[in-house]
């Protein structure tokens, strides 16, 4: 984190509007579960993104810096996670600002980002007020 309000790690998942989530979500454990796959050493989970039908991210969980265990254990140490609490990571590479040349999303573009069993989830940009 960064200093003066955490820096962009935090900041770009709360503003408003900024934190869709769904279509679904799968649960860790049980039936259809995924512990499985974001074990260590587990297949990890796709997550591809696209902005009007051209693909500008594709990645997988298990290319995660650090493993979904660690992420869970490092927050409890000073955050209470109760049954469905969600954890926001990070995002795979792809990012549009850093493109040569930066690719910036503007009112009227198509969002769809996709994480493998969970389905995918569309968002129509929309101009501030």
């Amino acid at each position: 984190q960064g200093k003066k309000g955490g820096g962009q790690w935090s900041r770009s998942k709360s503003f408003d509007t900024f934190c869709p989530i769904g279509p679904s979500l799968i649960p860790l454990t049980g039936p259809g579960g995924v512990a499985d796959a974001l074990a260590p050493n587990g297949r990890g989970l796709r997550v591809r993104s696209w902005v009007n039908g051209e693909a500008m991210q594709d990645g997988n969980t298990s290319d995660m810096e650090f493993g979904i265990a660690a992420v869970v254990s490092y927050l409890s140490q000073g955050t209470t996670l109760l049954p469905g609490t969600l954890i926001l990571t990070g995002t795979p590479p792809g990012v549009g600002y850093v493109r040569k040349p930066p690719v910036y999303l503007a009112p009227g573009d198509l969002v769809d980002i996709e994480l493998e069993g969970a389905g995918k989830l569309s968002n129509a940009v929309e101009a501030g007020p």
